[in-house]
């Protein structure tokens, strides 16, 4: 076999060296695609992982409401009306002249989904002046997605339970869009209210109960007697869910 002259091996060399870099190009992109395959999940996919997540503490509530919070940014609303099928549930929604009602969501079949999904799916809707009325909560959390109407948001941290009363912090103070969404965990805006400004108002929720094995438990409160404490907090008296229905679901506009 004859020597090589220096052209034909450098010729040689630069194919190898740019097979090699081909190759490695091809890996690198296939472990790209790898990585960003969870990115391209439909979003009921990855809301399940999420909530099953939250549900083996493998994340904390605020991270759960960040990463749902993130989810509803990047999903198309209409895509998620359609696919919940929400103009149907609208169809003979009965709103009652007192706080809201709710209708559950069924999701259609999907390939990677589990039939009964970790977190419990529901519509709220509601006429006019009528709310969500003020509430904390206990070992829940949940995000609301305004899909029709406007609704004044507000939410409150809960700092702590004394007795009858809870002690609470206002957090947000807003007028409330469709496509905007919230949330609430032990962690983090915990107590929240709506009331609908708009002739109809509809929430999609995503609820998780009983969460690190403990009961949920729901504490109505009476925020027009609220008392300013001089640290910005303010307590305010717990109500059965009765008396807070007649005194808050429906406004009054004190």
């Amino acid at each position: 076999m004859k020597n090589m002259n220096r052209k034909e091996f450098t010729k040689g060399l630069l194919a190898t060296i740019i097979s090699y870099a081909l190759m490695d190009s091809l890996f690198a992109t296939n472990a790209f695609i790898n990585h960003i395959n969870p990115l391209t999940k439909h979003w009921a996919i990855k809301l399940n992982e999420y909530c099953s997540d939250l549900k083996k503490q493998t994340i904390t509530p605020k991270e759960w409401q960040s990463l749902i919070d993130e989810l509803y940014k990047d999903i198309e609303l209409n895509d998620l009306i359609k696919f919940i099928d929400f103009r149907k549930l609208q169809t003979g929604f009965q709103y009652p002249d007192l706080g809201v009602n709710t209708k559950p969501v069924f999701f259609p079949k999907l390939d990677g989904l589990p039939e009964n999904t970790v977190f419990i799916k529901k519509i709220f809707g509601m006429k006019k002046d009528r709310a969500i009325i003020p509430h904390g909560h206990s070992n829940m959390a949940s995000a609301h997605l305004v899909l029709n109407g406007e609704m004044h948001l507000r939410h409150y941290e809960k700092i702590r339970k004394e007795g009858d009363n809870l002690i609470i912090k206002p957090t947000i103070d807003k007028l409330a869009k469709i496509g905007d969404s919230s949330s609430i965990s032990d962690e983090k805006d915990n107590v929240h209210w709506f009331v609908a400004n708009t002739d109809t108002a509809f929430t999609f929720d995503v609820i998780m109960l009983d969460l690190k094995g403990k009961a949920t438990d729901i504490h109505n409160i009476d925020i027009f007697e609220k008392q300013n404490l001089s640290d910005g907090t303010m307590r305010v008296p717990i109500l059965d869910v009765n008396t807070a229905l007649k005194k808050y679901g429906k406004e009054t506009h004190h």
